[in-house]
């Protein structure tokens, strides 16, 4: 009986599952991310010498063209346990902001509020440790910190103890403060606007009549209502002339449970046939525009793997839930290969081709996939696919003395390299970080490891060169569980072989 029982809760548990994943379907979703972009849109127009950032991954839904994006974590603002990351100091959206006069960032949330906590906490804490900064290089610079008027008190007194410690930790790190601070003409302040922000048009000021510069946060969706005992967010029933279909706050949140492959760009290039589809036709047209892309993509010589989709496991109601896409896609858009200064080693995602590979005399390839440029000889090219932390723990640590020892073959010849992944920010990044700190010295001058051999290497020093590397790739953004594996590969000695004791 009590078996019964138990096996009655999950069922009813996997229903409950079930009839949730059906309201959060691709053409819920998409519907919803649509009708959030106009709001998007009309805030964008009030200021529209202002450029529009989207905030990674989730903002990149809510609008057909940026000017560039950023990325900030809610889970370094989360309520009374703040953190400042310099592994994600964002430097060319400070850098931006200071040439055009500021930014607009677009993010979203899913959990029932109106702003995710990248927006209330994150970003103001990251606004003001700058400007804690840039005061070493200014006189009568604000540096107070300007959080909104939902955060409590007791918290905001909380965050300003840590403060000093933050500004220190970003001094420390390397970051080049001066080349902001001699573009910046005001200090940087968060600004908040919601779907719920009343706006009189007639008297929206002009960005520069601020004393401050502004970084305006569009939270893109409507609050929806939650759950006090949850917080889950409930789906809101909506109807057009032709369907009825469930709005979703935050829908471009979490794009691998529903995507199905599609990325932001092709949304946004058939945005119109995908909307007026309907929901009972829109599956199908995703699955056609994503097939036509990777064949297209294909046929110009790019790395297209064939999409595949999983259903998940419920042996009772696997015929009403949807498919799922297998973690083997990305958003990100085709990156171009982005060199680091003057190391003679660059960044890209594999997506490159022939044209983009010019000056390219070397290749590692860390994808999954193996790719097919021309290149002077066999031994140019090295294909190591590594997995990312999420699959495999230790993927990225083995293979990463056969990837220094590579790196040092061509490099020491003075041969250009590329080093590329999936999406061309993350493994690739760790990768590269490796690189430099096996056979770079602190700066970024190659040195066969001589200063490697000597020097016992501790976390800072990595962030140090991690803050290097971000300098020009700007969207870099490696996963902790990567950067593990960066460091026990460097403490462990992998990087080179010890010099002889001629030496």
């Amino acid at each position: 009986m009590e078996m019964e029982e138990e096996s009655g809760k999950v069922s009813i548990y996997k229903a409950v599952r079930s009839i949730k994943r059906r309201e959060n379907n691709v053409y819920n979703a998409l519907r919803s991310i649509y009708e959030d972009s106009i709001f998007v849109g009309e805030i964008s127009e009030l200021w529209p010498q202002l450029p529009l950032v989207a905030n990674l991954r989730c903002g990149l839904w809510y609008h057909s063209r940026f000017h560039a994006t950023c990325y900030f974590k809610s889970t370094d603002g989360h309520s009374n346990n703040c953190s400042f990351s310099t592994s994600r100091l964002n430097l060319h959206l400070a850098l931006l902001a200071a040439t055009k006069g500021g930014c607009m960032i677009v993010d979203s949330t899913r959990r029932g509020k109106r702003f995710p906590d990248s927006m209330s906490r994150t970003i103001p804490i990251w606004t003001c440790v700058l400007n804690r900064a840039i005061r070493d290089f200014k006189n009568d610079w604000d540096c107070s910190l300007h959080l909104p008027l939902w955060i409590p008190e007791t918290e905001k007194a909380s965050i300003e103890k840590r403060l000093d410690e933050w500004t220190q930790q970003l001094k420390a790190s390397g970051a080049d403060i001066a080349s902001i601070a001699a573009g910046l003409r005001k200090p940087l302040r968060p600004l908040w606007i919601s779907q719920k922000t009343v706006i009189w048009l007639n008297e929206v000021p002009h960005h520069d009549s601020w004393d401050f510069t502004p970084i305006i946060l569009i939270s893109a969706s409507a609050s929806a209502s939650a759950s006090a005992s949850s917080g889950v967010s409930v789906s809101q029933q909506r109807t057009t002339s032709e369907f009825s279909w469930n709005y979703i706050a935050g829908a471009g949140d979490d794009e691998e449970s529903w995507a199905r492959g599609l990325t932001p760009a092709l949304f946004w290039n058939n945005v119109y046939d995908i909307i007026n589809a309907g929901p009972h036709v829109c599956n199908h047209m995703v699955a056609d525009i994503v097939e036509k892309s990777r064949v297209n993509r294909a046929y110009r010589g790019e790395n297209a793997p064939q999409i595949t989709l999983k259903p998940t496991t419920s042996p009772s109601l696997s015929h009403q839930q949807p498919l799922y896409l297998s973690p083997t896609t990305t958003t990100a858009d085709k990156l171009r290969i982005t060199w680091l200064g003057s190391t003679n080693m660059a960044l890209a995602s594999s997506q490159i081709d022939a044209a983009d590979a010019i000056d390219v005399d070397c290749i590692l390839n860390c994808d999954r996939e193996s790719i097919s440029i021309s290149l002077p000889s066999t031994e140019a090219y090295l294909h190591l696919p590594i997995l990312g932390s999420k699959f495999d723990r230790f993927s990225l640590l083995n293979n990463l003395p056969s990837a220094v020892s590579f790196a040092k073959l061509n490099l020491s010849q003075g041969k250009r390299l590329v080093v590329c992944c999936d999406n061309g920010e993350d493994i690739s990044v760790c990768v590269c970080l490796a690189i430099l700190m096996s056979l770079f010295d602190e700066k970024g001058c190659y040195d066969d490891g001589k200063s490697f051999s000597v020097t016992r290497v501790i976390k800072w020093d990595m962030r140090r060169r991690l803050v290097y590397v971000c300098k020009f790739a700007t969207n870099a953004r490696p996963s902790r569980g990567n950067l593990r594996q960066v460091f026990n590969f460097l403490i462990a000695g992998n990087g080179l072989q010890q010099p002889s004791t001629d030496d």
